[in-house]
This record gives C-alpha cells, structure tokens and sequence, in this order.
C-alpha cells in the first residue's frame, strides 16, 4: 500500500535555494512573531495588579485569572483552520497583515478595559487577529527554504516565542503600576508591521504560480501520517507545560518563593529571553546536524530535551533561592529545545499545499489540549490548596515526560513519513 502523502496529487516543488527576500520575510515575520508573543504575555506579569482591581477578595482569584488565557486561546484555536484553509488558497501576506491589524487593536483595547468581562472580549479578538498569522507564517518560510535549512531557519522564527514572551514579561512587570499604557504602547510598532506585511509578495504566487487546490480527501489523507498524528499530542502536552509554566511562573514567584512582583516578572523574563534563545537556536542547529546521521533527530531532540526537562522543573520548586534561578533555567532550556525541531518534523512530513492546514489543525488541537486547560486547572488546584502552587507545577512536571515518550517512540514513523514527502517533492520537480 502507498503512504498516504504518496498518494496526493497536490503539492509544491521545494525551493532547491533559497530566493531573493527570504531573509526580508524571515526578518519581518521573526519580528511580528516577537511582537505576537509579547502582546500575549504582558498580561502574565500583570495579573497581580488585574486581580486587585477586578477580582478583590475573591477566594477563587487565581482560576478565574486565568480564564484570560484560556479565552485568547479557545478563539485562537477555534479560527486558526479557517485561516488555515485561506491561507492554501489565497495571500499569506495578506491575510498576517489583516491579522496583525486586529490583534494590534485588540491589544489597545485590554487597555481600556473597565471590567474583568471587557478583558475577556479583548483576549478573544487578540486571539482571532493572531489565528491568521500562526497557520501562514511558518509554511512562507518552508516555501522559500530547501528542507536542508529548513531546521535552523523555523528555530530563528520560533525563538521569538521565548524572546517575544520574555519582552512581555519585562515590559508588564516594568508597566504593572501603569499597566494601561503597556497594551497602549504596542500599537504603534504593531500597525507598522502589518502595513509592511501587505506590501510583500506571496512566494507561492511568485515562484510556483497556480496550483491545484487541496480536495476534501487530500485534508484526510494527513490523519493517516503516523509520526503527524504522535507530533500533535506531543506538542499538546508540551504546550500545556509551556502555557502553564508562563502564564502561573510569576505569580507563583511572588506568591510562594517571597519575589518582589515587579522583580518576578522581569526576572522571570530574563530567563526566558536568554535561556529560550539559546535552546530553540541549538535544538534547531542540533536537530539538522544530528539529521546526517539519525534520519528521526527532530523527533529525537524534542523527546530528549522533554525528559531532561522533567528534574528541572521539580528542582525549581525545592532548591532554595538564588540557585533555583539556576533551576528555572534549566527548566526554560530544555524545556523549549523541542520549538525547532518538531515545528520542523511537522513541515517536512506534510504536502506544501497543505503546510498551511497541517500548521493550523496543530495549532488546534496543541492547544485545546495544552494551555486552554492549563491555566485554569493550575489556578484551580493551587485555590483547592489552600495558595501552594507546588502541586500545580508538579502536573507541569509529569506532562513533560509524557510529551518526550511520545516524541521518541514515534521516531520511525517520522523517518517513513520523511521519505514520502521528499518522494512526492521530487516527482513534483
């Protein structure tokens, strides 16, 4: 029996070399991509400051607190296929800048927000603005990128998660005594890029001009790829410890260990910054040097640093301060080796003319099973425990280690899948 991707009749030649502009796209999008994430979490450091202005004396405080994240994702997941299934058809640029243009505003409007409900409404149109530009903006640099390169160029795009994160941490914890003007302040750089944005050209369109649109049976041809099916749960259960670990790693800071509010925030910003840069740009690099030799090394990479991750996390919680930085730096680190190198796995295992889908149904589905329920279900057992946030983190901890079984046990079948796509890649040239 063919493999699944054999069988499709879609797709797009690779570009054997990258063009001209792929390091104008990756630079502009690597910016809207630090811009994304420090719009998302500003609001982490400033939770403190929103629950005494809208939550006072609330003995359920910490879960409802975190309804602010799970709203942003729920709409972020329940849009990202509808984008998903634009973006195979028409303008990426176009639609990243009409995206960037709402979450830029929906940014502003947090701002405003006179009321816990009013935060909510702005979260879930943050998240509308922002499912355009996820499922768009890693396929634009699989098209303009050989497979060769691929690793180490989505690792540069995806270290902005942690830089852009840690910018939001840094800026929120400087801003939580006038926490307004930080969403205010984001909106001029915002409406820039997404002008920038609309100006750019769509390499599909200029390179490989029109393509047989993606069928009904192409889309559920992807359920039948076995190392695409195992990257999705193991991402899930990555994004849940990421989702809970940023969201709850300042509170819990200033509430448990004694860190001043606005120092946890930005302390907590610092590492992220540093120790997320330099591991999604080595598990990048590592994933395409160990390629040569493991044929399975991004599945590889993503599970190891998972299961180095897992006595991180829990010696963070009982090493004594200030060598629990040192914890909290190691959590960070192997915690985010894994960005790259299954980012990568997913693109070099799906059709080009459905990245785009493939992209948006992981972001789907990691995130109705990762940082929608996180969030909450962190705040929820810390009230239930009477404000110990250790439990919490050790379910962080546990969930590490099931998403790095998962990654490694799926290594052959991400090996399989590999080969087919470089097949159908090839016979499309």
């Amino acid at each position: 029996m063919n493999h699944p991707i054999a069988a499709s009749s879609t797709g797009l030649s690779p570009a054997s070399s990258s063009p001209s502009g792929a390091r104008r796209a990756l630079t502009l999008l690597l910016l809207l991509n630090m811009l994304c994430y420090a719009d998302r979490y500003i609001i982490a450091s400033i939770t403190p400051a929103l629950k005494r202005e809208f939550l006072p004396g609330d003995p359920n405080a910490n879960g409802i607190s975190g309804l602010l994240t799970t709203a942003f994702i729920l709409s972020y997941m329940v849009v990202a296929p509808i984008c998903g299934w634009l973006a195979d058809r028409y303008s990426r640029w176009l639609i990243i800048g009409l995206s960037v243009f709402v979450w830029t505003l929906a940014c502003g409007a947090t701002g405003l927000a006179m009321s816990f409900t009013a935060l909510i409404c702005t979260r879930i149109f943050l998240g509308v603005g922002e499912a355009g530009y996820g499922p768009a903006a890693p396929t634009i640099l699989s098209d303009l990128y050989p497979i060769e390169k691929r690793g180490q160029v989505l690792a540069w795009f995806f270290m902005a998660i942690p830089v852009g994160s840690a910018l939001g941490y840094a800026f929120g914890g400087m801003m939580i005594e006038h926490w307004r003007w930080a969403f205010f302040l984001v909106v001029p750089p915002g409406l820039l890029l997404a002008f920038l944005s609309m100006r750019m050209t769509d390499p599909r369109n200029a390179k490989f001009g029109t393509t047989a649109k993606p069928q009904a049976a192409d889309y559920l041809s992807l359920l039948r790829i076995p190392s695409l099916m195992a990257n999705f749960l193991a991402q899930a259960a990555m994004t849940f410890a990421i989702g809970g670990l940023s969201v709850w790693a300042p509170t819990y800071l200033s509430e448990q260990r004694g860190i001043p509010e606005a120092q946890a925030g930005v302390a907590f910003g610092a590492i992220l910054a540093v120790g997320g840069l330099v591991s999604t740009l080595f598990g990048g690099w590592l994933g395409d040097k160990l390629q040569k030799r493991y044929k399975s090394s991004y599945f590889l990479v993503s599970g190891t640093g998972m299961l180095l991750g897992f006595p991180a996390t829990l010696a963070m919680l009982w090493v004594p301060f200030p060598y629990a930085w040192g914890c909290i730096l190691l959590a960070v680190f192997f915690l985010f080796m894994n960005i790259g190198p299954s980012n990568t796995a997913l693109a070099n295992v799906t059709p080009p003319a459905m990245r785009a889908s493939a992209f948006a149904a992981n972001i789907f589905v990691i995130h109705a099973l990762g940082d929608v329920p996180a969030p909450p279900l962190m705040g929820w057992i810390t009230d239930r425990s009477g404000g110990n946030w250790n439990t919490s983190f050790i379910l962080v901890s546990v969930v590490m280690l099931l998403a790095g079984a998962i990654w490694l046990m799926s290594t052959r079948s991400l090996v399989k899948d590999t080969e087919a796509v470089r097949l159908l890649e090839a016979n499309d040239c």
